[in-house]
């Protein structure tokens, strides 16, 4: 049998997401048949997602009755379904107006760029240089999410991967192409068994001749609407600052 999704199991998959993200507990087929307009019985929703399961697209914890978006389903949602949030006109404002006011500093610039997006975000930020220079930011704003207040072991995981500056290096020169101006890595994706539910959403650029990128890390649900735009503002004030045009 195909594993290609039909049109009501696109819907139904978009729909999960996004309350995955709003909530961060796995969605079942009542809350989805509540909120949502579906068009279609909670028993058809259930096989719907049974089959979704099988596909690869969902997975069940073993506690809960509803279901969670596998980095597979995460993918497939990034790439054809999100609905991206734009950031703000004040916002856009205010970051080019805190980043350029130290644009002649390359360290200072990254250290800025990535303070500003760990505040646009509310995320933890991270920006890194080819000679391993790395900046952080916003630390606090991981215990916003409740899988890393719920396991700490997870937050100190990923909290130990942020102090192995070479570890960041590979992550974002090595396992990042390049090839696209965001790109999105799952931490099952990276075979590190110790962060296995992390996701980073990241962006290369060139800065005065040098390759830098700037990062975003957070559960696998993280609020990717929100954050890729944002990067993707980043990106192009960064390229305009260091006097880039080209692609990467």
């Amino acid at each position: 049998m195909s594993d290609a999704l039909t049109a009501r199991q696109t819907k139904l998959l978009k729909c999960l997401v996004d309350e995955y993200i709003l909530t961060a507990e796995p969605v079942g087929s009542e809350a989805l048949d509540k909120k949502y307009n579906l068009e279609v019985s909670p028993a058809t929703i259930r096989n719907e997602m049974v089959d979704l399961t099988r596909k690869g697209y969902l997975r069940q914890p073993h506690t809960s009755a509803g279901r969670v978006p596998t980095p597979k389903a995460m993918k497939f949602y990034i790439d054809q379904l999100m609905e991206e949030r734009q950031m703000s006109v004040s916002e856009e404002v205010k970051a080019k107006e805190e980043i350029s006011r130290v644009k002649d500093d390359i360290n200072r610039l990254m250290d800025e760029a990535t303070r500003t997006l760990a505040e646009t975000t509310k995320s933890l930020a991270v920006g890194t240089i080819d000679d391993l220079g790395t900046w952080q930011a916003g630390f606090s704003n991981v215990f916003q999410q409740p899988e890393f207040v719920e396991n700490l072991r997870i937050s100190m995981n990923l909290f130990s991967l942020l102090d192995e500056t070479r570890r960041l290096h590979e992550l974002f020169f090595e396992r990042m192409t390049g090839m696209s101006p965001i790109e999105v890595i799952f931490g099952e994706d990276l075979g590190w068994s110790d962060l296995g539910f992390i996701s980073v959403a990241g962006t290369r650029f060139r800065l005065y001749e040098r390759e830098c990128a700037l990062g975003v890390f957070g559960s696998e649900r993280m609020e990717f609407p929100r954050v890729i735009p944002v990067l993707r503002y980043f990106r192009n004030l960064m390229q305009d600052i260091g006097g880039y045009s080209g692609n990467y």
